[in-house]
């Protein structure tokens, strides 16, 4: 291993690398700033709206469960890209002979730890899902506040309710039953 044989100039590189990449970023963005012309403008400080005039104001609230559909989403994107090189390299065996790919033989003796930490990566990711689909962050259509307090039984002043059990149960599977738009 390169760590083990030389270590240290191992590390040197890095930081040397690490060193290079921070002050060529740093550096672009500081000539950027002193080549490029000054000129505030009300213009330039407006949204784009893809070439149109900006209709009302630019901070309004947003579903927040568009946000959960992304996060579903990139969690089983990142997912495939570590399944795909793992199933490639497993899928063919190992045979691959050039660029230093390693043999059949070695890849047979680490198999069984590399499909536990496969299959416990993926459970892992299971069970987020599952906790997502017991607790209806997946559903889109959800129920709102006001619909579970109006499924409430009518209580008395000192908070005790007016219907039986029986009778709330009955209330609660109509109120379920009944379309969205009746409630409106």
């Amino acid at each position: 291993s390169l760590l083990a044989e030389g270590g240290t100039d191992l590390l040197q590189i890095l930081a040397i690398f690490a060193v290079a990449a921070f002050f060529f970023g740093f550096g672009a963005l500081l000539v950027g700033r002193l080549l490029r012309p000054n000129r505030p403008n009300p213009d330039k400080i407006t949204a784009y709206e893809c070439g149109e005039l900006p209709l009302g104001p630019g901070w309004v609230q947003f579903d927040l469960r568009f946000y959960v559909v992304a996060l579903v989403f990139l969690v089983f994107d990142v997912e495939l890209a570590l399944f795909y090189p793992w199933a490639v390299v497993f899928g063919g065996g190992g045979t691959t002979e050039a660029g230093g790919a390693p043999t059949a033989d070695a890849l047979h003796s680490i198999r069984w730890a590399a499909m536990w930490d496969m299959l416990f990566f993926f459970g892992v990711i299971v069970v987020g899902f599952l906790f997502l689909w017991r607790f209806g962050y997946l559903d889109w259509v959800r129920t709102t506040r006001t619909a579970r307090a109006e499924a409430r039984p009518p209580t008395t002043e000192n908070g005790t309710r007016t219907l039986d059990d029986a009778r709330f149960r009955q209330t609660v599977n109509e109120f379920a039953e009944a379309p969205a738009q009746a409630r409106t």
